[in-house]
Formats: structure tokens, sequence, C-alpha cells
């Protein structure tokens, strides 16, 4: 059995323990306390112990001490209980109230809190504390008043749930512990799991004051106790079914309270010094505020054991009890004893300490008059009022419950300085906001222009803030003086993807990777011992491996030239130079990342954090491509997880970002035609040379695809020069009799030289959109390009400083209209179409009327031709596949395997050349022709890809292919029921016939003829006359002769065939029908987001095929070789969708886009707040600024009555005062004195 140890440190004693996989430790180490001294509790008249036991239950009476000089009059727990294994801890069930199991644990006070701590996080799976709010008081006689209750469920539990916090209170059904587990039930059923952190409720108390605890008693554990809790309103001490957590706290005393106060001041004083975040990775201490409701004198005595730990108490003014009296004492008593400071300078008496232990005993005595032990009661609170800047007042009735999260964070930094003296109050503040996730309380606290942060300063909160998913703090500090550049390192980096969650799928594939590199150099590392650790720890380098895997061939790795693995492209080479980088030289990491905001957006999108990641979004630029590829990752990461819910968030979070793209290229595309169609087609530096046509089209962004800019400037490349409103038929004319191009059948539109016109001046206006690229819409456009490239003569300056060069000069008017005309997209398409029709023609022909036996008869001239034609086809699958781009071979090899129509042309040409070389031999002549005849069906389905490009029939191919997908599912159900009925009619009408043609035939094909009506009812029925000559003879039947009928199971054939038909032919035939119904309207409102994407593949395809179809292309191949082979001209097509811009240029572009991206977010924004959810909001915080003012007015009108009252008090007294001095005649004045004048008002009432 597998076993660890416990931390038994950070609480008083040393006792140690063992957690095992179950749960028989626990009593081993967890023990509870039981009364061996019976000590006679004199109001009892001998009856019962002063533990509130009866002496039955005590193994020995005391009386007096061993030396028999006095007796024992007071019990202790120490020393008159005995430990004994626990007996009580599990899970408890509250019978009739809650189906929610409680997690419950009795043990003794002396038990050390990180023990109990342990049990609570790893083993009953608490998650660990942001916060913890220590609830005293408010039990017993006193009474909960109605201001405190709403200050418990608005201000503490709603402060709570917002920073993740644990609630410690008494945990029984009484006072303030009802409240508050009602509060805590309340604000969990309103919140939803994703917008606030569950609070947590523990609840800490005396075992012996538990009702019914015998329920919960089982020595092995209870895996539920049933604990059954009365419904009744009155107060108990019953457990409260609304807390997660119970802590028994046992010292031997039955109905005793107070017993618990030891065990949970040292259980808070341990929590106080354990870490926040996740794994304690946080940059502060766990901060734990104790709060007093009312109170008794006894906790007292709690009190001031956490104050002499540091641990802050806030005290709630007016909810009576010990409250009061320690907020009078240190308001008002306190303010009085400054006074002796100023007497020392002769203003007045001085007090001396016996004055300020008097004073301070008359208000204990005004509001605990009933007390024994005054003395006693008096020097706890002095000892308090040492400790008194650990201690807040809260004076709810004035502040109300809105202020008290306010209250919570300044009572926490208060302490927090004092605990920590090196830190600035501003920090301690911060680390507290952060901690608890109150970004308003950091914004309207901390960042309002009065403290001046340094970029460094904030650093550390800005890690904390990104690996515990704080989107709001990270904004908050890039607003606020953090400088991005100089904070991502390369080498925090590596840190940020090294605290990723264990659960997250991003850590299993990345320590997939690690795994990989590791036992990749394990052999070659042995003897570099002492920087082991430095290189089997996470780099970017599987971050780029994994980001390579997810993202494809669609861009370059990243973070390969920043690991110096640049130009490397073996595997072995690359892991073989990052090892020796990792052992030798590890400086990369204090080099800046180069671009920050995309790399923060990889990695708040590999972990699926949404707000972040549309945040990073916000700030970087490069808005629409980087929205692409953030959906890119998140499609690609959604089909690794297993996880539903984590695949469908993912999947929202996708789709988002394909909205962002969509909706910000719609600002672009408004604003500026020409622009965002370079937007569309600029290569990007930061993402690895992609563009946004080639991510969109390998994240499958239909949507973004549907916009209207993308399939304009789709429209523009497919027809070139020609005007997109040119009639099909001129084109096809025109193909056969190319003179007439240059006729007005065909218009082409007019080129806008940019260049030309005012060459002395820089382009402005509408002009600037020429500063940013030239769009490649055709091939005159990349000749000018080319031309502009190309050019030699000298650069001239114009008048005002604008280097201009000379304009090419032009091509003559017959080439250069030739060109435009063969060169053009749906061109080479149209020519592919009818050359290809011409093809299956030929074909056809061939298989049916001139197919010649082998040689030396055959083939027959057409068959050589059509020999050849596919031998140019094949030529063509060459060179679009291996020579046209820039990637590798192997790249090139899987781009061609992920097409489908890819495949269908590789099925087609193996199937031709297995049927062309076994038609060549007479043994195979046969299987050669049924080889071709089937390729010739492949090649006929090629027919659907070419027509994708149409607006009517390229939806119908889509839907079309998405019901082949329900045919199958059908065919599953259909086969099943097929074979069922097959093999049971064939065995009820022949009983026996080993032919397994007949069998084949019977079983499976007769059957699915049944489905169209064919039903041979003479074969089946024995009703029926069968004029077919058979037999019963075993022997003739094996010589193949026809089975005579078995009739002994013709009834039972007849309702099987009934059956069939029923199922088959109404049931899953309607089945189909409606599947197939149901996906033509699926895909039928979608459909033209289907086509519009699929168009992309058809146009970029017959952009870069030249202009020549089958067979002729022979002559553009030839061509092309001896262009790019001889004269060595380098392609016009090699970039097809895309273009390079210069630096200057794509600054200016990126300028543009970001302008147009805020205009967005503007947009955007305003309609947020323009939404009835965003007014209600902020008529709500206006009524509540409201109510919050009228709350101060009635304040200040209470003031003002007090003080009018004291005003009276004071006349009343000058009056007497001078009506006893006139009349004993000690001042003699010869002025009359003073009339009071009354206001009209006063006589009138």
């Amino acid at each position: 059995m597998s076993e660890k140890e416990v931390d038994g440190g950070g609480g008083g004693g040393g006792r140690g323990g063992l957690i095992r996989t179950d749960l028989s430790w626990i009593p081993s180490v967890i023990k509870k306390r039981v009364c061996t001294t019976f000590v006679e509790d004199s109001f009892s008249n001998g009856l019962l112990c002063q533990c509130g036991g009866v002496r039955d239950s005590h193994a020995s009476v005391t009386l007096n001490d061993y030396f028999s000089s006095a007796i024992v009059s007071h019990w202790e727990s120490a020393k008159h209980s005995t430990e004994a294994p626990t007996d009580a801890f599990g899970e408890v069930e509250f019978a009739g109230v809650s189906k929610r199991h409680s997690y419950f644990l009795r043990l003794s006070w002396d038990t050390p809190p990180a023990t109990a701590y342990t049990i609570m996080t790893s083993q009953w799976g608490l998650p660990k504390p942001n916060l913890v709010l220590s609830v005293a008081g408010g039990v017993g006689r006193s009474k909960v008043k109605t201001w405190v209750r709403e200050v418990l469920r608005q201000g503490l539990v709603r402060a709570a749930q917002s920073t993740g916090a644990w609630i410690v209170s008494g945990g029984l059904r009484e006072g303030v512990g009802r409240f508050l587990g009602e509060a805590v039930r309340d604000h969990a059923t309103a919140a939803s799991s994703d917008s606030l952190t569950k609070v947590v409720a523990v609840g800490i108390a005396p075992w012996g004051l538990v009702d019914h605890r015998e329920q919960l008693v089982n020595p092995e554990g209870s895996f539920p106790a049933e604990y059954y809790v009365p419904n009744r309103s009155q107060d108990s001490c019953y457990l409260d079914n609304n807390y997660q957590a119970f802590l028994l706290v046992d010292d031997g005393s039955v109905g005793r309270r107070g017993g618990e106060a030891g065990f949970r001041a040292r259980l808070e004083d341990y929590i106080s010094h354990q870490r926040t975040g996740k794994w304690g990775s946080g940059t502060m201490d766990i901060p734990v505020l104790c709060t007093l409701v009312s109170g008794e004198p006894y906790m007292l005595e709690r009190l001031d054991l956490s104050l002499k730990k540091c641990i802050p108490w806030l005290i709630l003014a007016g909810s009576g009890g010990l409250a009061d009296l320690l907020s009078d004492v240190l308001e008002n008593v306190s303010a009085a004893s400054i006074l002796p400071a100023a007497a020392a300078e002769g203003e007045g008496e001085v007090a001396t300490k016996t004055d300020f232990r008097e004073r301070v005993a008359e208000r204990v005595m005004k509001y605990f008059p009933s007390e024994p032990d005054m003395d006693k009661l008096v020097d706890k609170v002095l000892s308090i009022y040492q400790s008194k800047d650990l201690i807040s007042i809260y004076h709810g009735e004035q502040e109300g419950p809105d202020d008290f999260d306010t209250v919570l964070l300044k009572a926490l930094v208060r302490a927090s300085k004092l605990r920590s003296v090196d830190s600035s109050p501003s920090t301690e503040e911060l680390k507290l906001a952060l901690t608890w996730n109150r970004v308003d309380i950091a914004r309207s606290e901390l960042f309002t222009g009065d403290i001046q942060w340094k970029s460094e300063d904030l650093e550390g909160f800005m890690t904390d803030a990104l690996v515990n998913d704080k989107p709001q703090f990270v904004r908050l500090f890039t607003e606020n003086g953090l400088n991005i550049l100089d904070y991502l390192t390369l080498g925090r980096l590596e840190e940020l993807y090294r605290s990723i969650s264990d659960s997250c799928l991003t850590y299993t594939l990345l320590q997939r990777r690690l795994t990989e590199r590791q036992g990749a150099v394990t052999i070659s590392t042995d003897v570099l011992n002492d920087a082991a650790r430095q290189a089997k720890a996470l780099t970017l380098y599987e971050v780029s491996q994994l980001l390579e895997d997810l993202l494809g061939d669609v861009c370059e790795p990243f973070y390969r030239d920043s690991l110096g693995l640049e130009g490397i492209t073996s595997k072995r080479k690359s892991i073989k130079k990052l090892t020796k980088i990792l052992y030798e030289d590890r400086g990369y990491r204090k080099r800046r990342c180069p671009y920050p905001w995309a790399s923060l957006l990889i990695w708040a999108v590999l972990q699926n954090h949404g707000e972040m990641a549309v945040y990073f979004w916000e700030m970087m630029t490069e808005s629409v491509l980087s929205a692409l590829s953030a959906c890119k990752l998140l499609r690609e990461l959604c089909k690794l997880e297993s996880e539903t819910e984590t695949k469908l968030s993912m999947k929202e979070l996708a789709q988002r970002f394909e909205n962002l793209a969509h909706d910000v290229f719609s600002k672009c595309y408004q604003s500026s035609e020409s622009r965002s169609f370079v937007l569309l087609k600029k290569k990007s530096a930061m993402w690895g040379g992609t563009t946004c046509l080639k991510m969109a089209m390998e994240a499958d962004a239909r949507h973004f695809f549907s916009h209207d800019g993308v399939q304009t400037l789709l429209s523009q490349i497919w027809w070139g020069e020609m005007d997109r409103s040119t009639e099909a038929w001129k084109l096809v004319v025109t193909l056969f009799i190319p003179p007439l191009c240059y006729t007005n059948l065909i218009s082409f539109r007019e080129v806008e030289e940019a260049d030309e016109g005012k060459p002395e001046e820089a382009p402005q206006g509408k002009d600037m959109d020429w500063l940013y690229a030239e769009t490649v819409f055709s091939f005159s456009d990349m000749k000018r390009i080319q031309a502009k490239s190309e050019e030699s003569g000298p650069i001239r300056p114009t008048t005002r400083g604008h280097p201009v060069r000379p304009p090419p000069s032009k091509r003559p008017f017959v080439l250069s209209r030739w060109r435009q005309f063969w060169y053009a997209p749906v061109t080479a398409f149209l020519g592919n179409v009818l050359m290809y029709f011409l093809f299956l023609l030929l074909f056809a022909y061939v298989l049916l009327v001139d197919f010649k036996p082998p040689p030396p008869k055959g083939p027959a001239p057409l068959e050589l031709l059509l020999y050849f034609w596919v031998f140019t086809i094949v030529c063509e699958e060459i060179r679009g596949t291996f020579f046209v781009g820039s990637m590798t071979v192997r790249q090139r090899i899987r781009q061609y395997a992920q097409d489908v129509w890819h495949k269908c042309d590789l099925i087609a040409i193996s199937l031709f050349l297995i049927g062309l070389s076994c038609r060549m031999f007479r043994d195979t002549f046969w299987f050669g022709r049924a080889a071709l005849c089937l390729d010739y069906m492949v090649f006929t389905l090629r027919l659907i890809h070419i027509f994708a490009i149409h607006k009517q029939l390229g939806p119908k191919i889509i839907i079309v292919g998405k019901m082949m997908k329900d045919v199958f599912f059908f065919l599953f159900f259909l086969a099943v029921w097929m074979m069922a009925y097959g093999v049971a009619n064939q065995g009820l009408i022949y009983s026996f016939d080993p032919s397994a043609d007949r069998i084949l035939r019977r079983v499976f094909y007769r059957p699915y003829l049944h489905i169209f009506g064919q039903i041979p009812v003479e074969e089946m029925d024995s009703g029926f006359e069968w004029s077919v000559t058979c037999t019963t003879n075993a022997t003739e039947i094996d010589e193949d002769m026809e089975p005579c009928r078995d009739t002994h199971h013709n009834w039972l054939v007849v309702i099987l065939l009934v059956v069939y038909l029923l199922v088959t032919n109404i049931l899953l035939i309607n089945l189909l029908i409606a599947m197939f119904s149901y996906t033509f309207t699926k895909v039928q409102e979608r459909s033209d987001k289907y086509w519009k994407f699929q168009r992309f593949n058809v146009i970029a395809e017959y952009h870069s095929r030249p202009c020549l179809a089958p067979p002729f292309i022979i002559f553009s191949h030839f061509h092309l070789f001896v262009k790019r082979n001889i004269r060595k001209v380098p392609s016009e097509k090699i970039h097809q969708f895309a273009v390079e811009l210069q630096e200057k240029a794509t600054s200016r572009l990126m300028t543009w886009e970001s302008i147009q991206k805020e205009n967005f977010l503007s947009a955007e924004g305003k309609k947020q707040r323009g939404s009835e959810a965003e007014r209600l909001k902020r008529m709500s915080a206006k009524v509540d600024g409201v109510l919050k003012q009228t709350a101060e007015i009635k304040d200040v009108d209470r003031r003002l009555r007090a003080l009018e009252t004291e005003m009276e008090f004071c006349s009343a007294t000058l009056l007497w005062m001078a009506e006893a001095l006139s009349q004993s005649g000690v001042l003699k004045t010869s002025k009359s004195p003073p009339t009071r004048k009354v206001s009209p008002s006063s006589l009138e009432c």
C-alpha cells in the first residue's frame, strides 16, 4: 500500500501522520478526547462533571490533589482527559434536507493544523483558498440584527465569492452560522459556475455541542453517515447542511462552548503562512481575516490569541455584545487616552494607567454587568487594546453592505503592512486585489494616477495574473505602465508554458514532445551531468514542434530563429544543436520575444483562455490574420480534445475568432476595397509567411470566405483582365476562334497605372493605396510589377524629393491582349472543361467501339491517343504537385494527400495504369478491360469537382456529399436487417444447398431486390407452382442442380417476407428520406457559405495551371521547361495569392488595419453600452448611489439631531447659571440681561 507523509509543521505539536490511499489511517493519526477524571460541578448537586458529562461516564473521581492540600475545583482538558482514536469521520448525508454530502472529522483540540489542512485540501478535495474569512460570535443568547444579515449576505459572502474564499464559522444551525450557510447557498444557486468562484463554507464546532452527534459515530468511518436534521425555524445545535466540511473539535467536554477556539486560531495562523495561486505559485501568503459579530465574553481569549499571531480582526460595531464593547473601547476610550500626552505640556490633568483601566472597566460593566470575573475581562480587553492596529471597525448601519469589500481589503492591507515591513502599502494592497481578482478595487484605489507605477514593479503581478487567468488585471497593468516588450523575454515565455496546468491538453502534448527530445539525446548527454536539469526542462523547441503539428504547412515554424535553429530541417540535427545550446549557452532566454502579443495570444489559445486570448488579439497588429490563426489552432486542438465540455468551449471560441476576423475585415472592406485586397494576400512575417486567404482555408473559415470582399477578390482573380459580366458563350467561341479576342466580342477592364499620370508628385488621397502594394489580379498586373522590379534605369528625384522610376515600356497590343485572354483562370477552366468532355467521349468510344485485342492487333490509333492524353494529365498532376510553390517535398506530399479530389485523381491514374498493363497481355486482357471500365467511372465522377465553381450546381454538390454520409449509416442498418432476413429465409426454404453462388444471391442479392418490388413469389412461396427442375438428392445438389423447396415452413416464410417488407420499405426507407430531408434543410441554409468556401480551391487550382488543356498542355510544359531551366526566368505565379510588401508599406498597411479594428471595437462597445442589460446596470448603479447618499443624509440628520440636543442642554445650563448668579447678587451690572429671541414657528408649536 502506497503512503505519503503529511507535513506536520506549522501548528502546535509535533505529531505527524501518514496518508494512505484508503482512509484506514485516520484513527491512527487523528485522535479524540475522553474525560477520564470527574471534577464535580457545584451547580449540579454532584451529578455532573465540569466537563458536562454524568458521573457514571467517568473512570475516577478527583476530590483533591496528590498532596491533599487543596481541593481540585477547575476542570482542564489537558489534565483531566486522555486521547483515543477518533471514531467519527467520513461523509455525512443530511437526511430529508439535502442529497449533497459534506465531509466531517472529529479531532482533538491539540491536533496539528497542518494535518487538518492537508486532509481538507488533499483528501477532501477542497480548493485552496485565496482568502479565509473567519466569522466569530453571533451564537447562544445573542440575536442577529437585520442589518447584520444583509452585511453577511450582500457584503461578506459576495466578497468571498468573487475571490474564491473559505468562510469559516461554527457550522451549526444557530445565529450567524445559520445565516452564513443560507447566504452561501443562495449565492451559489444564483451565480453560474463560470462567472464566479465557488465559496467553500467550513464549520469548526465543539464536538460536545453538536446535537445527535451519536449518528456520526462509526470507528471505521461513515460513507456516508445519515444525519437527521429536524425542519425547525428556531436556532439549534444541529450541523448545517449548507456547509461543505466540518471540523468537530473535541476537548472532552459536553455542551460547553469555546473548546474549539485554540485549534481554530492555530489553523487560521497556519493557513496565513501558505501561498496563494495554483500549487502555491502566488506572490503572497493566503490572507486571513477574522470578523466579530456580537459575541460573548469567553471569545476574548480567542481574539487575544489571534491578535498575538498578527491575524487581523474586523469588528461589526452595533451588532451587540462583545463587538459593541470593543468598538466602544477602541474608538472612545482610546480617544480619551490621548489627552494625557497633551497634559504633559500643561494643557490638562495627567491621566494615569489606572484611570485608563477604570474607564475600560466602566465599559465592561456597562455591556456585561452580570459577569463574575470582571478583572479578568478587563485584563483581556487591555491586552487586545495593545494590538489595536490589527483591528478595524465597520459601522454597518452607516456604511452599507456595498462598501464591505473595500473595508475587508483595507483591513487586510493594514495587517499586511505590520507583518511585512519592507513592502509598500500600495504593493500589499495590489497583492490582495490580485489575489481576490477584484480589478474594480485596484482600478479605483491604486491606479487613479496618484501612484506612479514602474514597469519592473508590475512584472511579478503580471506573471501572477497570466498564470491564474485574470485578463482584467492584465489589461490594467498594460494600461498603467507595463512595457510588454521588456516584460516578455524568451525565458519568461518558457516559464509561462511550464506553468500550464497538468489537466490541460496542451500540457500533455508538450510533455509528449519533451519526452521525445529527451529520449533522442539520452546517450549524447551522459557526460554533461552538471546542466542536465536545465536541459530536461520544457523549452520553446517543444512549443515550436507543437505549433508545427497544429498549424501544419500553412506557415513556417515558430521560435526556431530565436533558438538558433534556422535553416535546419532535420529533427535529429535540430535536437543535437539545441542540446548544445542548452548546455553551453542559455543566453537566448534573456532576449526579447520578437512578437510578444502574438506569443501571448498563442499561449492563451493553447490553454483555451477565451477572455485572455481576445484581449491579446485586441492589442496586436494583423488582427484579421491573428484571429484566423487562433481559429485554426483551436479547431485543431478540438480534434484532439476528449472532454466534451472543453471541446464545446473550444468550438465556441474558434467561431468567435472567426467572427472577429470577418467583422474586422468588413470594416476594412468598407474603408478601402483595394487595401483590403492587399490585406488578404499580404505575407506576414509574424505568422511565418502565411496570408489571410491561406490561413482561412486551413482554418475551415467558411463564414470568413462568405464575405463579399473575399468573393470579390476571388472573382477578380478568376476573370483576370476580362469584364466579369462576359457571357460564357463568348468565351467558348473565342476558345475555338482565338482571333476574336482582338474584337469587341469580349470586353476588358481598364488597368489603372498608379505610378503613371503624375510621376512628379507623391501620391496623395486615394492614390495612397498604391503605396501599400500592387494588387495582383491578372497576368498583366504581375508583368507590370515585374517590369518595375527589373527596371534598371536611374531613379531621378522629383522637386519634392520623392524617388520616381521612369515608366516601363508597354507591350504591343497584339501580345498584351493575347496574354490577357489566355492567362485568365476562367479561360483555363473553360478550356479544361471542354477538353475533358472530349476526353470522356474518346474514352467511352475506345471502350465501346474501338477496343482492340492485345498486340499485335491492338491498340488502335484512337486508343494510343487516349494513352497520350492520360500521359499529359499525369504530367500536369506532377507539375502541380512538385513544381508549384516553395514547400518541401514532404509538405507537398502531405498537402496532396489531404485533398479528396487528389485522391480521386490518384485512384483514376492507378486504375488506368493497371488496365493498360493488363490489356497488353492475352491472359489478363479481360481484367484490364474491366479495370479501364471502372476507371472510366472514376474519371467521370471527377466532373463533380469541376462544376463546384457553378453557383447553382456547387451547393447541390455539397448537399449530395453530405447525404452520402447518411447513406452509409442507412446501409449499416439495412445490411444488418438484410442479413438477418436473408439467412433465416434461405434456411427455411432450402434444407440443403451447399452452392456458395446461390447462397450469396439468395441471402443478399434477392432481399436487396425486394426493396424495389422484385419479389419472385413462385420461388419463395410453395403455394405457387415453379416450373424448374429440382431435386432432393444430395449428390445431385452437390453437382450444382437446383434443390427443391421445403414446404414445412412455408407459412413462416410468408410471415418473414411481410415483416421484412414492412420494416424495410416503410421504416428504413422513410428513415433515409427523413435523414435526407434533415441534411438538405440543414445544409441548404449554409450551402452558399460552403460553396463560396470550396470555390477558392477551384480558383487557386486553375490560377496556377497553364492556359492550354490536355493534351495540348504538353506544349505549355515544354515552354515552362525552357523558360525555367534554360532561360532561367523566375516563375510569375510561384507566389500565387500572395504579395510581399516592403517594410514601410507593411507598417502603413498595419496602421490602417489597426485603425479599422479600433473603429470596430469602438462600435461594438457602443452597441454593448446601448443594450438593455447595460442600461439596467447603469441605472442600478445610479440607484445604489442615490441610496448611499440617502443613507449619508440620514446619518448627517442623526448627527445634527444629536448636536441639537446637546445645544439645548448647554443652553438650559447656561440659563440656569445666569439665573443663579443674578439672584445671588455676586455679579452687579448696569446692563439688563440679554433676552432670548423666539422664532414665530416655535410660538405656533
